[in-house]
């Protein structure tokens, strides 16, 4: 429990694109340490832990890539290499935790303490953490998709506003399913350009609207659904309170605003809450926390539906008493 050196073996190995290099008959030591300008003594270190946690195997030429090994590929489809990889959003976040003391005593993102900027800012100075992050998000619902779409009855709108919603993987799925419905996506650039391909590329183009903005900024109007999938754990409650009047001021009285997280104490894990607050600053919110947060913006929850083993959608309502 107490040991770093397997996980920092892990991540280093990917960031120096080992499991990628030695597929096939593999190299020798000497070789690798030329082509990556590495010390070869420390380089055979590393490379012999990785062969005891069987991500390698000796042979011949020296080291290759094993069966098992090869799960920690570029193209492994599983999304491991972007949350390993140090140089990827996902890895380079993973460091802050570092930086958890500081968390704990300030309540406060480790990852600004660390890098000087917080996790958006940098996304937006570093281009290529930003298409890590699009691509390990779009990777992390994929296989959820089929229980959104299916455990929810998403034909009762019209027109839903995928607030934040990065590539667009989600609103896809739900237009996909529900031929009557029409989408606009919210995120910023580039990402909103990477949407717009994808939408063009399954053939929504002629039902989806891409909107290059950030949910802080006013978001389009009248839609009868905004929904927000895996943003406000993203923030703590001062922004949270900012993007769900956003999404108050937007929404047809009629409408809903739907959340799809994990729910604390029900869907949420436990490392996830120490995630989002190390990296975001914020946490995975409790059913109480939830409501607290909506009902200054006059949101009432409607429904809570668990649709996988990690989220939850979370239906609000405009409240529709007089005293609203």
């Amino acid at each position: 429990m107490a040991g770093l050196a397997t996980p920092m073996t892990l991540r280093v190995a990917v960031t120096l694109g080992l499991p990628d290099r030695l597929r096939g008959g593999g190299a020798s030591v000497d070789e690798l340490a030329e082509q990556l300008d590495l010390a070869p003594v420390a380089l055979d270190l590393l490379l012999g832990h990785l062969a005891t946690l069987g991500v390698v195997e000796r042979c011949a030429a020296g080291y290759r890539t094993s069966t098992f090994g090869a799960n920690l590929c570029v193209d492994a489809g599983n999304g491991l290499s972007d949350l390993l990889d140090l140089n990827a959003a996902g890895g380079r976040a993973e460091l802050a935790f570092v930086e958890l003391a500081h968390s704990v005593s300030t309540g406060k993102a480790a990852y600004t303490h660390r890098y000087g900027r917080d996790f958006w800012s940098d996304l937006a100075e570093h281009p290529d953490l930003r298409t890590s992050f699009d691509r390990q998000m779009t990777h992390r619902i994929r296989e959820q998709l089929p229980r959104i779409v299916d455990g929810y009855d998403w034909s009762r709108f019209t027109a839903v506003v995928d607030v934040g919603g990065g590539r667009g993987s989600v609103l896809a799925a739900i237009l996909a399913a529900h031929p009557g419905t029409r989408g606009h996506l919210v995120d910023l650039e580039p990402t909103a350009t990477e949407a717009r391909r994808d939408f063009g590329a399954l053939g929504l183009d002629q039902r989806t609207e891409v909107t290059a903005a950030s949910f802080f900024d006013p978001l389009p109007a009248g839609a009868d659904a905004y929904l927000l999938v895996d943003i406000l754990h993203n923030w703590g409650d001062e922004d949270a309170h900012a993007i769900l009047a956003r999404c108050v001021d937007a929404v047809d009285p009629a409408g809903r605003v739907l959340v799809i997280e994990p729910v604390g104490g029900l869907r949420a894990e436990t490392e996830s809450d120490l995630a989002m607050l190390v990296i975001f600053g914020g946490r995975e919110r409790r059913l109480d926390e939830f409501r607290a947060l909506a009902a200054p913006h006059g949101l009432v929850l409607e429904t809570m539906t668990g649709l996988t083993a990690r989220r939850c959608l979370l239906e609000f309502r405009l409240d529709s008493s007089p005293t609203r």
